[in-house]
């Protein structure tokens, strides 16, 4: 079974770990519905355990705090203005920094990008986040080659995804890196994850 740990924190962007966690619950349903075991245990993880307030007013639940995990298989540091936050708390960035090494995947969401490059994750790597939170990266002088106009990049073992819905894409395709592409477009079809958002010309 692999281990999956979501970090949750105030102030952190609802959809930036909400989607990629129905990706991965729904590799398990769909791993129960072939009569398979579950193949991963996901954890949302708060810095103590302690509920938060997602910067539009979700209050959630923690399973357990940074200092109960010790070993992950994946890491994904979401985004929201509350990595600002998290950038400057040396104890989430600690812990960051001791388990990103032994983890197969380190992955992040929009402006999570921020504290993968704060521990040193991104250094000399190409990383992808929000298109208004490239200026900002700039002028806090993070390292990290950021790319333009693309959902997500792989760069080694770290894998990072742009603004809020890049998440879930990003989260699919490394179902496909686990498995095989078919359990990712299950993944997608028990979703119903086909966008097509109106007024695209628009977008």
């Amino acid at each position: 079974m692999k281990s999956v740990g979501i970090l949750i924190f105030d102030d952190v962007e609802e959809l930036d770990f909400v989607g990629p966690w129905e990706v991965f619950q729904m590799v398990n349903e769909v791993a129960g519905h072939r009569g398979d075991p579950e193949p991963l245990h996901n954890l949302l993880i708060s810095r103590d355990g302690s509920d938060i307030t997602a910067v539009k007013g979700m209050r959630v639940g923690a399973h357990t705090s940074m200092t109960d995990v010790d070993a992950l298989d994946v890491i994904l540091i979401p985004g929201g203005l509350g990595t600002r936050t998290v950038i400057e708390d040396p104890e989430i960035m600690a812990w960051v920094q001791a388990i990103a090494p032994d983890c197969e995947w380190v992955t992040s969401v929009c402006t999570g990008a921020f504290v993968l490059a704060k521990a040193g994750l991104l250094k000399g790597r190409r990383a992808a986040t929000h298109w208004a939170a490239f200026n900002e990266f700039d002028r806090l002088k993070l390292d990290g080659e950021l790319v333009p106009h693309v959902r997500y990049v792989r760069d080694g073992n770290v894998v990072t995804a742009a603004g809020v819905s890049a998440g879930i894409d990003m989260s699919l395709w490394l179902v496909g890196q686990w498995f095989d592409p078919q359990m990712s477009r299950d993944v997608a079809r028990a979703m119903q994850y086909d966008p097509v958002p109106p007024y695209a010309a628009d977008l």
